[in-house]
């Protein structure tokens, strides 16, 4: 059973066409990786299932539900009732600078679903000490390291209970020593059959933990697969070049 479906999807700058019918289904507890080049469309992609990026053509089903319907949108109360379904992890973490790391967590929440202090404390405190950051609650954000602000930025995302997870490159701003440790929490997350979308250039990320890969160029989906079909049998030239180049 689908919990996303996205049919034709297309999205342009001017005249530069960045996605070009892009189709393709998520199953539940699917940890899909999405691989490419740069500047093939994957981040904008993904930046549009959580309506950070509106597509001119095309639907995204989540759920059920179309966040978007031959290129029509709901009114916004629904646009935030879909979205609210997807936890999205950012490259650059985005933590708030002023809020201690347990602040991080329980603001979201607290705004959005009026949860009380007691219950997000509870909950905050249980994400940290899963991602192995519980002696770290009151430190800030400037005094974390690179991967340790990442895995405090997936517990964030955990902390709204999404039905899916979307991460846009969560280790390219990492020191290679540091990226090991964020993976782990994914390879975690994948574990406890979280329903994933990984843009990643972590070839080994998707060959391990991925049972879907999408490749991606130029804004098109040119094949997807297994990974086993994917890195060892790609049957397109322009996915061979990309994986010669990158495993």
């Amino acid at each position: 059973m689908a919990i996303i479906e996205v049919s034709n999807l297309k999205k342009s700058y001017g005249k530069l066409d960045v996605l070009k019918k892009i189709t393709f289904d998520v199953n539940k507890n699917d940890v899909v990786a999405v691989i490419g080049p740069s500047g093939s469309g994957k981040s904008t992609m993904l930046r549009s299932l959580v309506h950070l990026e509106q597509v001119e053509a095309g639907s995204i089903c989540v759920s059920g539900q179309y966040l978007v319907k031959d290129g029509v949108y709901p009114k916004l109360p629904e646009i935030k009732q879909i979205t609210a379904k997807m936890g999205m992890v950012f490259q650059h973490f985005n933590l708030f600078p002023h809020l201690t790391v347990q602040e991080n967590l329980m603001i979201a929440p607290k705004l959005v679903k009026k949860e009380t202090s007691v219950e997000l404390q509870q909950r905050s405190s249980e994400l940290l000490d899963k991602i192995g950051l519980l002696n770290r609650a009151k430190a800030y954000p400037a005094n974390l390291s690179g991967g340790q602000k990442q895995r405090v930025a997936i517990a964030r995302a955990l902390m709204m209970s999404p039905e899916i997870l979307l991460f846009d490159e969560p280790t390219s701003a990492l020191d290679p020593e540091l990226t090991g440790e964020v993976l782990q929490v994914m390879k975690d997350l994948a574990e406890e059959h979280m329903t994933m979308i990984v843009v990643t250039h972590e070839m080994g990320f998707a060959k391990e933990v991925a049972n879907k890969v999408i490749f991606m160029d130029n804004g098109e989906i040119i094949e997807s697969g297994h990974p086993s079909e994917i890195f060892t049998n790609p049957q397109f030239e322009r996915t061979k070049v990309f994986l010669n180049r990158s495993l």
